[in-house]
């Protein structure tokens, strides 16, 4: 399948096309009837759903009578009304994440597990790699890491795939001359193809489906990942056994780790997906059954389905809720179920993980481009043919950033009620009686309803700590007993500081979406996150004046009122700080010296994180060579040029476009890549990249010799 005949500069970055039609699907569709699946464990699924939904409705009765008897005994009005509809809609919210948490605490204590049937897997399983501006060094460690690994474990039994959508042309240049001596080496034991789109329309999702329209008939399933991925050989061979063993299937989604955190606030992500996450991986996994959810990674999909089912709709409108579906994992895992194919949470497989943001500013940017995903959502929510678990997993999304709009505002009414208290006399006579009404707050139910909240937020991490401390492997695996509980307590520190941080931050992201503002698309930052003070300021400005006007007006007001607002103004107090302190490897490595927030990869690394160690760590960076222009590396490595132009296609004579007309003028008059480079423009130089003709032209420039 591979041309590996002629030169070595004639290797084909490609295999032969193998086109399968995606059709595009509309908002509204009816449902197809469901697959039939080997084991789909109805009970355990229906008992799960009853248990969370019979959690959450409890405790939101009890809060939402609590808080009634808290504002007043005779009557309400005005604004504790809206203070009480309020609290209940985020009670509702922490009670709902409670009870998937105890469930999932109780699915880790249950001492038998069920085995998932794997079968023999026939064909080959793509393996995709999308890649936007990325580094193209990293990418290939992990690439070469797993790669290796499979050569190892399952020759023949998988390809790998990457896929760039990069728009710059010193991306485009850099991550072809950093992945093509990787291409097609292996005599189809394990072949690794490079694929870039001139056109970058519908972002992962087109890249996804461009790929799946050219090359999808020839692979049975296709195994997503994400820039920052990495998998193990067992990791990838379970999971395309387990495909191949539920012909109903269309998708199983892994729960990813983090591991590689080397900031602050990197580092606090990783052990709370390590130590909690998969507590609450368990709860989720328990309810949703065969009606799953996809997080964009990480995960096998069944092609055919995929295909058949994924086709997205544009939205009607422009963006930011019209155009391309920007969240789009939640939708194809909607969609796929919504053809009658199932999609499961296999949370127990290992060795799959990710990276997470370096910084608070790094997650604050990636919120905004999730936030405008997660609202699109609305137009989906009660469309034709959808699963009700669907819907739940849509609204999630959708309320995961308007939630901050809803504490916002209740931190705002609560505010207003306590001005309105120290300012307004109250009227004891308001209504003809010849007894007056007095106003009532019941402290003691205040403060009982506060610590049952404060239970119910904590609640995930109390029994994520308890679930590694009862297994004596997992408790080692932290450290022991004493750091793991040491490491528990400073993420619940540091993550209560954050947390007022991000609500105000989500706040803005949801107001300035619903302003109508699209936040385009831009590549997750990979580096340690370290930035600038003036940076920081600025972005945290409106945090600080925040936090310090609300503390100054609590403690006008009532220094008990200032002593409770202090879980939420010291955090935007000290915004820019904290944030400062969240990304930098220097100041995040600090912590591991003194035995904190270290995983157990990070201590002892084995398998497939080694190799990707040991490849990182064989990375030469050269600061002078990134230095020169983009187009100087086919000029010095003649090798690149040669097999470079070999991959462009043949152009028709008469094509016309202005940036090829000018690009090519301008190499014709320039004697040196330094010279051509004085004038010529991005769109020019991508111009270049396209088109043969122009690339020949640039052999001007190669060493006579």
């Amino acid at each position: 399948m591979i041309n590996t005949q002629g030169s070595q500069y004639e290797r084909l970055a490609l295999p032969p096309e193998a086109p399968l039609a995606m059709p595009r699907h509309k908002v509204n569709e009816a449902r197809q009837k469901a697959k039939k699946l080997v084991k789909p464990f109805l009970f355990r699924t229906l008992l799960a759903r009853l248990c969370v939904l019979t959690i959450t409705l409890g405790l939101t009765w009890y809060g939402a009578t609590e808080m009634y008897a808290v504002l007043n005994t005779n009557a309400i009005a005005g604004l504790q009304w809206a203070f009480l509809v309020l609290f209940c809609i985020n009670f509702t919210w922490i009670s709902f994440a409670f009870s998937q948490a105890i469930i999932g605490f109780l699915c880790r204590l249950w001492p038998f597990s069920r085995k998932v049937k794997e079968v023999d897997v026939d064909g080959v399983t793509a393996i995709l790699l999308p890649v936007y501006n990325e580094d193209p060094a990293r990418i290939r460690a992990s690439i070469e890491a797993m790669h290796e690994d499979l050569l190892e474990k399952a020759p023949g039994k998988f390809a790998f795939f990457i896929l760039s959508d990069s728009n710059r042309s010193e991306a485009c240049i850099k991550e072809k001359h950093t992945f093509y001596p990787l291409l097609n080496h292996d005599d189809q034991a394990c072949p690794i193809y490079y694929r870039r789109r001139d056109n970058n329309n519908e972002r992962k999702a087109g890249n996804i489906a461009d790929w799946v329209t050219r090359f999808g008939a020839n692979y049975e399933s296709m195994i997503v990942l994400d820039a920052d991925s990495l998998m193990s050989a067992e990791c990838l061979i379970s999971l395309s056994r387990r495909m191949a063993a539920e012909p109903g299937l269309g998708l199983i989604q892994t729960l990813p780790t983090i591991i590689k955190a080397n900031t602050l606030y990197s580092r606090i992500q990783q052990f709370a997906n390590q130590c909690f996450g998969p507590v609450y991986a368990s709860g989720l996994a328990a309810w949703h059954g065969t009606a799953s959810n996809f997080w964009g990674h990480n995960a096998i999909i069944r092609t055919k389905a995929f295909a058949e089912a994924c086709g997205l709709p544009i939205l009607e409108g422009k963006a930011p809720f019209g155009g391309h579906i920007m969240s789009h994992d939640f939708m194809e895992a909607a969609m796929l179920r919504r053809a009658g194919w199932g999609v499961r949470f296999d949370m127990d497989l290992e060795a799959s993980y990710e990276e997470a943001p370096p910084s608070l500013i790094d997650v604050m940017v990636r919120d905004r481009r999730w936030c405008q995903g997660n609202l699109q959502h609305k137009a989906f929510l009660f469309a034709k043919g959808f699963h009700f678990a669907t819907r739940i997993h849509l609204f999630s999304g959708i309320f995961s950033y308007l939630s901050a709009v809803f504490w916002f505002l209740l931190i705002a009414v609560g505010f207003a009620l306590a001005v309105q208290a120290h300012f307004v006399r109250p009227e004891y006579f308001s209504n003809p009686s010849l007894f007056p009404t007095w106003p009532v707050f019941d402290f003691q139910k205040a403060r009982l309803l506060f610590e049952l909240s404060m239970a119910l937020v904590l609640a995930p991490k109390v029994f994520g700590w308890i679930s590694a401390m009862i297994y004596p492997r997992r408790c080692m695996a932290f450290g022991g007993p004493i750091l793991l509980t040491l490491d528990t307590l400073l993420e619940v520190i540091m993550s209560a500081l954050y947390a007022p941080i991000l609500m105000f931050s989500q706040f803005l992201v949801v107001f300035d979406v619903l302003k109508g503002r699209d936040s385009g698309w831009k590549p997750q930052s990979r580096d340690d996150g370290a930035t600038p003070w003036k940076t920081v300021a600025r972005a945290h400005l409106s945090h600080t004046l925040l936090g310090a006007g609300l503390a100054g007006a609590a403690l006008f007001l009532s220094p008990e009122l200032f002593y409770w607002s202090l879980p939420i103004t010291i955090g935007l107090v000290f915004s820019i700080p904290l944030s400062w302190l969240s990304g930098g490897e220097k100041r995040g490595n600090l912590l591991s010296k003194f035995m904190l927030l270290r995983s157990s990869e990070e201590k002892h690394p084995k398998g497939i994180v080694k190799r990707l160690n040991d490849r990182q760590n064989h990375i030469v960076k050269d600061d002078d060579y990134d230095k020169q222009p983009p187009l100087s590396r086919f000029i010095s490595d003649v090798g690149f040029y040669h097999w470079y132009v070999a991959q462009l296609p043949n152009e028709e004579e008469n094509t016309l476009c202005r940036n090829r007309i000018c690009a090519e003028w301008q190499i014709e008059q320039s004697d040196s890549i330094p010279q051509l480079y004085e004038h010529l423009k991005e769109s020019e130089c991508l111009a270049i990249l396209k088109h043969k003709s122009l690339m020949l032209a640039m052999g001007k420039y190669l060493p006579q010799s």
